[in-house]
């Protein structure tokens, strides 16, 4: 079974690294202190977890990529309990998967 902080854990492996949160219009990447509106953002992936014992403790985690060059994760509740400020920011976040290399492609 997959676990948030085993998905979390993964990402850092990835070089996703820094810790996002919401503030106020903008996402911030707490170990730098840099801001950034939603047209500096790309999301990258994202996971939903469902409580083992309970079904409505849901969670989200984004992978998410500026145009800096941050990477890093933003976790959220899902569902009821979820941020709406979060939400409503993360609308206008475009995501794109990054595109792996094919395996079968001629190099």
């Amino acid at each position: 079974m997959r676990t948030l902080s085993d998905a979390i854990a993964r990402l850092v492996g990835r070089g996703f690294t820094a810790h996002f949160g919401g503030v106020g219009d903008r996402l911030r990447a707490f170990d730098s202190g840099k801001t950034f509106g939603a047209h500096e953002l790309i999301i990258r992936e994202f996971q939903r977890f469902e409580g083992v014992s309970d079904p409505d403790d849901m969670a989200i985690v984004y992978a998410i990529e500026s145009t800096d060059g941050t990477r890093g994760s933003l976790v959220d509740a899902f569902g009821a309990y979820s941020s709406p400020a979060v939400s409503a920011f993360l609308h206008d976040v475009p995501i794109r998967r990054a595109v792996k290399p094919d395996a079968t492609a001629p190099a």
